[in-house]
C-alpha cells in the first residue's frame, strides 16, 4: 500500500508530505516539553510546532500551533491537548479520563519516566538520559521511576 502524499501550504510555501517523512524527521529527536497541544508520533508526544519545523526546516515563528496540529492530523497523527490543573484542584483519577496515567505507561514498560501532573513528561532508556533531558529543558517532575515489566515487579512481591 502506497502512503498518501499531502500537499500543504505553510508560511506561503508548498510542501508535499507523507506520514513517513514526519516519522523520519523526528526519529532521533527528543520531544520538547508540552505546553498545551501535542501530537503523538511513535508513541511519543511532541509539540506540533517542533515537528513541523523538523520536517520542513521552517522557523517556528512562521506558522501557528493550530496550523501545525491540523497538518499533522491530516497526515493521520493523533493530536491532543494537555489539561492544565489549577492549584486547588485534585489530581485526575484514571477512571475519570479515558486516557489515564496507566494507559500512558503501558507502552513504556522497562523505560524510565518523568511524571508531572499525572502526565508523562519524558521517557528514556536510562536514568541519566532522563535527568539530562529534565535539566536541559528546565523541567521538574513530580516523580521519576522505571516502569515495571509486570505486576510482581510493581508490587515488589517475591515469587512463590
Amino acid at each position: 500500500m502506497v502512503e498518501k502524499i499531502r500537499e500543504v501550504r505553510i508560511a506561503g510555501r508548498l510542501f508535499r508530505l507523507r506520514g513517513d517523512d514526519v516519522r523520519r524527521a523526528v526519529r532521533h529527536v527528543d520531544p520538547e516539553p508540552i505546553a498545551s497541544h501535542y501530537v503523538v508520533i511513535a508513541r511519543r508526544r511532541f509539540p506540533p510546532k517542533q515537528v513541523i519545523s523538523a520536517v520542513t526546516g521552517l522557523d517556528r515563528a512562521d506558522f501557528t500551533t493550530h496550523q501545525a496540529r491540523r497538518t499533522l492530523m491530516r497526515l493521520g497523527f493523533v493530536a491532543g491537548r494537555r489539561e492544565k490543573r489549577s492549584a486547588g484542584r485534585a489530581p485526575r483519577r484514571a477512571a475519570d479520563t479515558g486516557n489515564g496515567l496507566a494507559d500512558q505507561l503501558r507502552p513504556l514498560v522497562g523505560r524510565w519516566v518523568a511524571i508531572k501532573d499525572d502526565d508523562v513528561l519524558f521517557d528514556a532508556q536510562t536514568p541519566r538520559e532522563l535527568v539530562g533531558w529534565l535539566t536541559e529543558h528546565g523541567q521538574k517532575a513530580d516523580s521519576v521511576f522505571r516502569v515495571p515489566e509486570d505486576e510482581l515487579a510493581a508490587t515488589g512481591l517475591a515469587p512463590q
